[in-house]
């Protein structure tokens, strides 16, 4: 990790217009995480979204210390709101220059700011594009959070004890595959995957 910090709002407004055209047929729907169906993966967005906020802000606790496959993560009633306002509360957080220094936590692990910035990206990121396959919208990832994405999934498919990828095994892509493609290689999941 390069220590370097960028704006998540863009990235983030981009998981929010996503979910703004999630329909209520959606949501029972298959997405790239076999475990869980569109409303899980909305309900672990808003949770994430929290989570890093908090991490962010250096303030721990229970947002911070719950691994993220503790439980399956559902959607609330008011997630149409709550989401939006999680996503923009999160990138506003790592606005903040402290956010990126020191150390924090996040899915009850310790690790530097400037990873955990790293993660937040690589969450929105690919979630964002597990969002939009399984629901059939359009998707452009945010450049800063996409290279940031990217050099987080590629450093951790070289640690020797990650078994080659840390959301699963990599996906080999074709040589000159875009970089999106080849990060979603890297989290595990086929660029080519539908519902």
């Amino acid at each position: 990790m390069t220590g370097q910090t960028f704006d998540l709002g863009p990235q983030a407004l981009i998981v929010a217009r996503l979910a703004e055209g999630v329909t209520d047929e959606h949501l029972d729907g298959r997405t790239p995480c076999p475990q869980y169906a569109v409303r899980h993966l909305l309900g672990h967005l808003a949770g994430l979204a929290v989570a890093f906020r908090d991490a962010a802000g250096k303030e721990l606790g229970a947002s911070t210390d719950t691994a993220p496959g503790s439980r399956l993560p559902d959607i609330g009633p008011d997630w149409r709101q709550a989401l939006p306002k999680a996503l923009d509360e999160l990138a506003g957080a790592w606005r903040d220059p402290r956010a990126w220094t020191g150390t924090t936590r996040a899915g009850g692990v310790t690790l530097p700011g400037a990873v955990a910035g790293a993660v937040a990206a690589d969450e929105l990121v690919v979630h964002g594009w597990d969002l939009a396959r399984a629901t059939g919208q359009e998707y452009v990832a945010d450049e800063s959070a996409l290279r940031a994405a990217h050099a987080f999934l590629a450093a951790a498919a070289q640690d020797p004890t990650g078994g080659g990828g840390i959301f699963g095994p990599v996906v080999a892509v074709p040589d000159g595959a875009s970089l999106l493609d080849r990060a979603i290689g890297l989290s595990g999941r086929d660029p080519g995957w539908t519902p």
